[in-house]
């Protein structure tokens, strides 16, 4: 049976050192390699280093190992894991190798390099060891000639993208002689250790998603050429109008690296004929650009470049910055009121209007280039899907984007329009369908080799849509709904404009454990939102407060302390499945849950003084009781301390950056877990709950709580007074600090007092009112709900 549990990656560069720490991430010990420096660096001379010194060998891997703390976004989940990745070289250390069960080529995208990389690899290697390349676009087929039968066996592509940790997509590219159980255990291997989205890809230039994007990209370079439009222009209508990612097309460019997009566009210019490889000729301001060094965001400047706080966008003709313009057009401003990407593009691609028509042609020849590829590219058209939403960030793929906009009228205006559309499209039309995509009883379906197959669903994967097209619901209201996951377990969902907490959830909260602990072994909250809540509902508060409406406000703060200590007390367990932003009251309603199974990318954080406020749910008294059950039996527990450590926290609005963070955060305890692959996380979480129960679980005992009181109060007031004396904050961020020190504390009490549960919340609730009746609060309320970012006054 393959197993691995030792990684070797070769080739320390950016996208080597990436793909080390994603592995350190999840756990895998990796061993770096990179080749031995000729010469020495000043530094290393000043030291009196030599060639042959360890530090001078293993420069190169070192360096990116350091270089892992400085990146933004962080490569690594945590800064501890910096310590799973070993440092060497490829003289030295070639014969560790041998240890490893998965061998990553991530050199230079050179065949001849890469082919003597694998000479090297196949004389250290372990038989059944498994070698890929991370190329970008090499032939796979090509670098497997040489090596013997066993080696060619195992061999295959494995194309992550940049970043590794946050990018989905892994291409697999099998070549003709790798065993299909090698190809068959990197799908399930990628999908269920290194938490991606796997397509299986042929063995073509730039593979799937590189051919795809890179064409779409350039096609669209050409248009805003041809049309005379700006490089803001084009930004403003190709981002999230489309549903792309709000970098859209140059910001995008920037990102990636002019040097790199080059690179990858020739790999296909060199090996394709006639209309495409005109398309994948790089136009030549960009080679301009490139000789200019303007290769974005790593070079300080490309298609943008910001002066002071101004962002100026580069003229292609001038090759000078000017002021971004946006597109305007009629048009454009009804398709935005539009819901959702489907509705959005058919609205504005079937508008009679100058913004309908650039989008038009920056899509058609993508839809018709995507259809003309699809078998020569990937298995089926869903491989191309996936591929471009988890590789490019595209909420629709081209086939989805066809069925947006209707298959027959678009091949009607394909055809109008000079396109070519190959006769497997024409054949779909004449066997009747009427998309690429169809809903049926058992499921999706979409068109393959001339009928609809169905599309194989991970076990591991729930739709909470489809739930509700089984008819699994159990009760809805506005903000939430209940649902049920099967094998005895229920699913609390929340659906309320951005997941904002209101009294609709608080009902919902309360009747689900209620339910729950009737007719259910447990219950998940989760959903597929785009964060799993990013706090209480900020407006509702706000206007109370503003009318003056204190009892209201008191009410509905009360009504969730309570729903908290439901979920906490529930007789049946309940497990928190938290993703993206869980911020605020999203971060109280998982701490007090049975267990949190909290997904890889996760960002925890109790962050009410942003505006003005404290935690008003338990969020404090749960970290506290957190930070006091992290002592070890045995070990005297330091009340100042763990006081010290949460008003830190909470005072500061620390965000974990990952779901593992978090656990050093203290949002997560012991017992908790982390989902790497965020499409796994509601069944992560379903068995979670299974367990819990068929272990027998027993709701946690109420207990008195220790607090520091009056002295402890004293203690964590001091600090927040000499930075005030410094000038770090200001008056008004002292009276919170004040607010919070009190509620941590424990209220006036002697240090030591142990008190009740509902004794911390009522000075919690009580602080909280205080806060929210000051206009100062409600300017930071308003100017968060306005402008998006904290006020500081």
């Amino acid at each position: 049976m393959q197993r691995i549990q030792q990684v070797a990656v070769i080739g320390s560069g950016v996208m080597g050192s990436g793909i080390a720490a994603h592995l350190a991430n999840i756990g895998i010990p990796t061993l770096l390699l990179d080749i031995v420096p000729r010469e020495l660096t000043d530094e290393e001379k000043k030291k009196g280093l030599t060639l042959e010194d360890k530090l001078v060998r293993n420069r190169l891997a070192n360096n990116s190992i350091q270089a892992l703390f400085k990146q933004k976004p962080a490569p690594l989940s945590r800064k501890q894991n910096a310590k799973l990745i070993t440092a060497g070289n490829l003289e030295d250390n070639a014969a560790e190798l041998s240890n490893c069960d998965w061998i990553i080529e991530v050199v230079v995208e050179n065949l001849d390099v890469k082919k003597q990389v694998f000479t090297l690899i196949e004389k250290h290697r372990k038989p059944g060891s498994i070698v890929s390349s991370n190329t970008s676009g090499i032939s796979v087929e090509a670098m497997k000639e040489g090596r013997s039968e066993e080696f060619q066996a195992k061999f295959l592509g494995t194309h992550f993208f940049n970043p590794p940790r946050y990018l989905k997509l892994l291409e697999v590219i099998p070549t003709s002689k790798t065993a299909p159980e090698v190809v068959e255990f990197m799908k399930e291997f990628g999908e269920d250790v290194l938490g991606k989205g796997v397509v299986l890809a042929k063995d073509t230039p730039n593979f799937i998603a590189n051919r795809i994007g890179t064409y779409g990209l350039l096609v669209t370079v050409r248009e805003m050429l041809e049309s005379n439009l700006s490089v803001g222009e084009i930004d403003s209508l190709t981002g999230t109008l489309l549903g792309r990612p709000k970098s859209a097309t140059f910001r995008t460019l920037d990102v990636v690296g002019l040097d790199t997009f080059i690179h990858v566009a020739n790999n296909v210019y060199e090996k394709v004929e006639g209309e495409e490889k005109e398309v994948f000729s790089i136009p030549m301001f960009m080679h301009k650009m490139r000789e200019n060094g303007w290769l974005g965001s790593k070079s300080g400047q490309g298609f943008f470049k910001k002066e002071g706080k101004e962002i100026l966008a580069l003229n292609p003709e001038t090759l000078q910055y000017e002021a971004r313009k946006k597109f305007v057009s009629p048009g454009l401003a009804l398709a935005k009121q539009e819901k959702g990407t489907r509705r959005k593009l058919k609205a504005l691609v079937n508008s009679n209007d100058p913004a309908g028509h650039l989008i038009w042609k920056l899509l058609a020849p993508v839809l018709s280039y995507s259809a003309q590829l699809s078998s020569e590219i990937a298995d089926d058209i869903k491989a191309i899907d996936d591929a471009m939403k988890w590789g490019f960030g595209w909420d629709l793929g081209p086939f989805e984007t066809w069925d947006a906009l209707g298959v027959e009228k678009t091949v009607q205006r394909l055809l109008e329009d000079g396109y070519q559309v190959p006769e497997w499209v024409h054949e779909l039309l004449a066997k009747g369908y009427q998309s690429f995509y169809v809903d049926g009883e058992e499921g999706k379906f979409f068109y393959h080799n001339g009928e609809m197959k169905l599309v194989e669903g991970n076990k591991k994967q729930i739709s909470i849509a489809e739930l509700k097209k089984q008819g699994k619901l159990i009760k809805k209201n506005s903000g939430a709904s209940l649902l049920d996951m099967g094998d005895g377990v229920a699913l609390l969902e929340f659906h309320s404009p951005n997941n904002a907490i209101g009294l609709d959830i608080i009902q919902m909260i309360n009747f689900a454990v209620e339910e729950v602990e009737k007719n259910y072994k447990g219950l998940v909250i989760g959903n597929e939102g785009k964060n799993f809540c990013v706090g209480a509902n900020l407006a509702m508060i706000l206007m109370e407060a503003q009318d003056d409406n204190y009892f209201e406000v008191e009410f509905v703060v009360k009504q969730f302390q309570q729903a908290m200590m439901k979920i906490k007390y529930s007789k049946r367990p309940v497990v928190a499945a938290p993703f993206g932003m869980t911020l605020g009251g999203g971060t109280e309603i998982c701490l007090p849950a049975a267990k949190i199974q909290a997904s890889y990318e996760t960002y925890m954080g109790l962050v009410e003084v942003g505006v003005g406020l404290i935690p008003g749910g338990g969020g404090n008294k749960e970290l506290y009781i957190n930070r006091l059950n992290s002592v070890p039996e045995g070990i005297k527990v330091d009340l100042q301390d763990i006081a010290n450590s949460v008003f830190e926290t909470v005072a500061m609005a620390k965000v974990s950056t990952s779901g593992h963070e978090g656990a050093e955060n203290g949002f997560l305890e012991k017992g908790d877990s982390v989902s790497v692959n965020k499409d796994h996380l509601l069944y992560d979480a379903k068995q979670s709950v299974l367990s819990l129960d068929a272990s027998g679980y027993q709701p946690p005992l109420r207990k008195k709580i220790p607090v520091v009181g009056e002295t402890g109060y004293a203690t964590l007031l001091l600090g927040a007074q000499n930075m005030r004396l410094s000038g770090y904050i200001s008056d008004h961020d002292l009276e919170i600090a004040k607010e919070l020190a009190y509620v941590i504390a424990g209220g006036k009490v002697p240090f030591g007092t142990e008190v009740d549960e509902q004794y911390l919340l009522d000075i919690e609730r009580a602080a909280f009112l205080r806060l929210v009746s000051k206009q100062k609060s409600q300017q930071r309320m308003q100017h968060m709900l306005v402008k998006g970012k904290p006020l500081r006054n």
